[in-house]
């Protein structure tokens, strides 16, 4: 599947096939993919639990409202923005751009500055932005790339944030900006029509 017609019939799935099991193998090969996402200065502020035994799906699932397709998937993605990966990334990152030829090694320390003044301290609001938006732009490379392998997703925003971080020994210094369901969809679900505003609603032409 090319990547235009993967885009095109992803839907978030409510009804998964909860007897077929999407092998390790494939999640690893989702995750390799996503990591692939666009990531400011490289830091790449994300982190994912991959959620496949019943009782802990049946306990994510108490985090989560309830939803069926938290325990009928076959496996739950908990994604997971780090706003410390500055300090825990960056150094890495500059060792690898000036191995790899992207910089010079005299241009670390005006970058090492460039990335703390945009996005601040540790504990700022630009620096909780800048891992939620980079973390999201992983998610949803994972759920076209499953798209193109035949699998269904399912992203959440219906889930107690602080419970997940407490059931799953996540630091209260890191944010979930979503859950995704993996797997099959059940058969014989049809799926009704989607809607979105047509392109001359949301946008502009300067």
């Amino acid at each position: 599947m090319d990547v235009i017609e993967a885009i095109q019939k992803r839907r978030a799935i409510n009804f998964f096939d909860s007897a077929k099991e999407v092998p390790d193998e494939t999640i690893q090969k989702l995750l390799e993919l996503g990591s692939l996402a666009p990531s400011s200065f490289n830091l790449q502020p994300w982190e994912v639990i991959v959620v496949k035994d019943p009782d802990r799906k049946k306990a994510l699932r108490r985090c989560a409202s309830g939803q069926p397709k938290v325990e009928e998937a076959s496996a739950v993605l908990i994604f997971i923005a780090d706003p410390g990966a500055v300090e825990k990334n960056l150094d890495k990152i500059l060792d690898k751009n000036v191995e790899l030829g992207y910089m010079k090694p005299e241009g670390r320390q005006g970058t090492t500055e460039m990335v703390h003044k945009l996005y601040g301290p540790k504990e700022s609001v630009k620096r909780k932005i800048f891992a939620a938006k980079n973390t999201a732009f992983f998610a949803m490379i994972v759920m076209i790339a499953a798209q193109g392998l035949g699998l269904e997703t399912h992203p959440m925003d219906g889930f107690d944030e602080e419970a997940i971080k407490k059931e799953f020994g996540i630091s209260e210094d890191k944010i979930i900006p979503c859950i995704v369901a993996l797997g099959y969809m059940r058969e014989g679900i049809n799926l009704l029509p989607r809607f979105r505003f047509p392109v001359k609603e949301i946008a502009k032409f300067l």
